[in-house]
């Protein structure tokens, strides 16, 4: 098991479980560790802070990741979804969100804004090639392979 410390910034410990909410869930809920509240006018965002910084094994890395129910709901999301924190990163943890609604939005401290995600990262190795592999798709790029398959054409 690899194991993640949390160094938590004064008066913000009591705002986290260091548990998943259930038994299934694939992440842990980042709160907002603000000192006031935070409006996010619509097309807008903002870098909210989680009050903790972390040291995780480099063999990891760390997601930040929206949750459904405010994206669903209110429009709000992470901007640079999945955000990456990487195992050398000390500083604080903070959550870019932006509103894509048409109403402002208030981040409200102690407010769940968002989850991180712990995934285990390859041992990779690159190298330069005079060439690479032919495949049917080639150089086909964005929408290349279409929308739907159909197989009566």
């Amino acid at each position: 098991m690899n194991k993640v410390k949390l160094n938590f910034k004064p008066n913000f410990r009591r705002l986290y479980s260091l548990e998943k909410a259930t038994v299934g869930s694939a992440g842990f809920d980042l709160v907002a560790a603000t000192e006031n509240n935070v409006i996010l006018n619509p097309g807008s965002s903002s870098i909210i802070p989680c009050g903790f910084s972390m040291e995780m094994p480099t063999n990891l890395e760390a997601q930040v990741r929206p949750r459904s129910g405010l994206a669903l709901k209110n429009m709000i999301t992470v901007l640079n979804s999945p955000g990456t924190i990487d195992s050398d990163y000390r500083g604080e943890v903070c959550v870019i969100l932006i509103n894509h609604s048409k109403s402002d939005f208030i981040v409200e401290h102690g407010m769940r804004i968002a989850q991180l995600i712990f995934c285990e990262l390859p041992n990779v190795s690159i190298m330069e090639a005079d060439s690479l592999s032919e495949t049917v798709r080639g150089k086909g790029g964005f929408g290349s392979t279409g929308l739907i398959k159909d197989d009566n054409k």
